[in-house]
């Protein structure tokens, strides 16, 4: 929290913190002095631009919550120790992430979470204007927004971009001044504020991309002391906050080394598992995912920043890190493998960084200008045309309403909002539909579920059959189609009521076979 307020300090004290150039000489920062101050009166307008930021979402706070933020809200209702990486359930994400939805949970759960992601947004346009100026804030604010990134889903890249935006701010402000603070202090709170972005979202890295390249820098000029003080100051800084998350991860049963197996091992697997089984539909996804970084902007604001580049470059230390954090972004997104469109929201910080670089002009405003526009038009039609979820609203609400105390549901695969706007819990560890496809690709932990007695009364299934890409259901589909039968259905999804019970029980206390009723 304290890395947060040096961050947000560094934001609206503009004379004190304002951008000057990387190693300046005291000399040359009295020099810059009259720039520096001009500064206040242009605190006005990421002002402004924060408070529409906010405003934009406010219709958008009802929302109903997408598979995603019901799994999260989902795992993290119930993250206790258990048998699995979260208590019940594997999810490949890090712990502060799913430490922040149990916030969102305390906070009123779906509207909680839309105000989390508010603050969030907010938070991330004033760090860009303190980066950037106004171009800057301007530029995060439409990104943030547009629904073409699926902006109003609460995601990991979301609610990580603060905690990375707040690190560069620290980090530039570490190279550019030579106090103790700023060798000491400064350094370590970027430290931890780069180790909460990575725990939050494990690719995002850039606040190591940026100090890699800003201390190099640093020995570069024969600084080598200033660059090794600072090293190690961010070192212990993002080592005390990584070991303080994952003891209070530990202490909810959460290991370190399955964390290591979800983050890291499984994603390698998942990636193969994409390539070889889902290229088709990948590929589809590959290319809405281009288009929608076209239309939003992200090409012209990058050729609009380089365009206005000053010759001889002010701070080429900054630009370098600029390039390197946005390389470091893209070939995350592409890595990801699955191409969707909120992981463009994590380029965001290394656009606003490239925007730094540059001196603006009329291009990069022109550019930023289009964004935003770009992002008020989305905006408008999201708004004219709600995310409805109406299949999963209506299989959810008559689980709910047939359900009794004790029972429990699996939703075959994917789509974990379901089970948790029913008011139930999954007996199978795999929410997601990526994970089953990587952990139980022949469906045998689910059949040896479905034949014991913790067998879910309800399974909910997309087409009725439980073969997918990625998954051979042989057998478990002749298993499913002997215990379970059809009771209703919305869209694509059927819903399955169990038929046979363990021990002769009906499920409604008699003792036979036979549905429960």
């Amino acid at each position: 929290m304290t890395g947060v307020a040096l961050a947000a300090a560094a934001s609206i004290h503009p004379v004190r913190y304002a951008r000057g150039a990387l190693g300046m000489t005291p000399r040359e920062q009295a020099r810059d002095a009259p720039n520096r101050a001009a500064a206040g009166p242009r605190l006005v307008w990421p002002a402004v631009i924060a408070v529409a930021a906010a405003l934009v979402r406010l219709p958008f706070i009802t929302r109903p919550l997408t598979p995603d933020e019901g799994g999260y809200m989902l795992v993290a209702s119930q993250w206790s120790p258990g048998n699995s990486l979260y208590g019940a359930y594997f999810v490949d994400r890090p712990p502060l992430l799913i430490a922040i939805y149990g916030l969102a949970n305390h906070l009123g759960s779906a509207t909680g979470l839309r105000i989390i992601g508010l603050v969030a947004v907010v938070l991330a346009v004033a760090l860009s204007a303190r980066l950037a100026g106004t171009t800057g804030a301007v530029v995060c604010a439409a990104l943030l927004s547009t629904p073409l990134f699926d902006g109003m889903e609460i995601d990991g890249e979301l609610l990580a971009v603060p905690f990375v935006l707040g690190a560069f701010v620290l980090l530039l402000r570490s190279v550019r001044a030579n106090t103790d603070v700023d060798r000491h202090a400064v350094p370590f709170f970027a430290g931890v504020l780069t180790a909460a972005a990575v725990l939050v979202k494990q690719n995002m890295i850039d606040g190591i991309v940026v100090a890699v390249i800003l201390l190099a820098g640093l020995a570069l000029r024969r600084r080598w002391w200033d660059a090794v003080v600072r090293a190690v100051a961010f070192t212990a800084g993002a080592a005390s906050a990584a070991v303080l998350v994952l003891v209070l991860a530990d202490l909810r049963g959460t290991k370190p080394l399955a964390l290591w197996d979800a983050l890291v091992t499984f994603r390698a697997q998942a990636a193969s598992v994409i390539s070889n089984s889902a290229a088709s539909t990948n590929a589809d996804r590959f290319h809405t995912m281009m288009l929608a970084g076209l239309v939003a902007g992200i090409p012209m604001v990058l050729a609009a920043a380089l365009l206005t580049l000053r010759r001889p470059l002010r701070e080429p230390l900054l630009l370098s890190a600029a390039i390197a954090t946005l390389v470091w972004e893209i070939a995350g997104a592409l890595l990801g493998g699955s191409y969707w469109q909120h992981y463009l929201i994590a380029v965001v910080p290394g656009v606003v960084l490239l925007t730094a670089a540059s001196d603006g002009g009329r291009w990069l405003r022109l550019a930023a200008g289009y964004a935003a526009a770009c992002a008020a038009l989305a905006l408008v039609f999201a708004v004219q045309h709600p995310l409805q979820m109406s299949s999963d609203t209506r299989v959810a609400t008559y689980i709910r309403a047939e359900s009794r105390p004790g029972d429990t549901m699996v939703v075959e695969l994917g789509h974990p909002n379901i089970v948790l706007a029913a008011g139930l819990q999954s007996p199978y560890e795999h929410l997601w539909s990526l994970t089953a496809r990587v952990r139980d690709p022949q469906l045998a932990d689910l059949t040896r579920l479905l034949t014991s007695p913790d067998a879910p009364r309800w399974v909910v299934v997309s087409g009725g059959s439980l073969a997918t890409w990625g998954i051979d259901a042989t057998h478990a589909q002749v298993v499913f189609d002997n215990r379970y039968r059809e009771v209703t259905a919305a869209g694509d999804w059927h819903v399955f009521e169990r038929t046979v019970f363990p021990s002769g029980n009906t499920g409604d206390g008699t003792v036979g076979a036979g549905p429960a009723k």
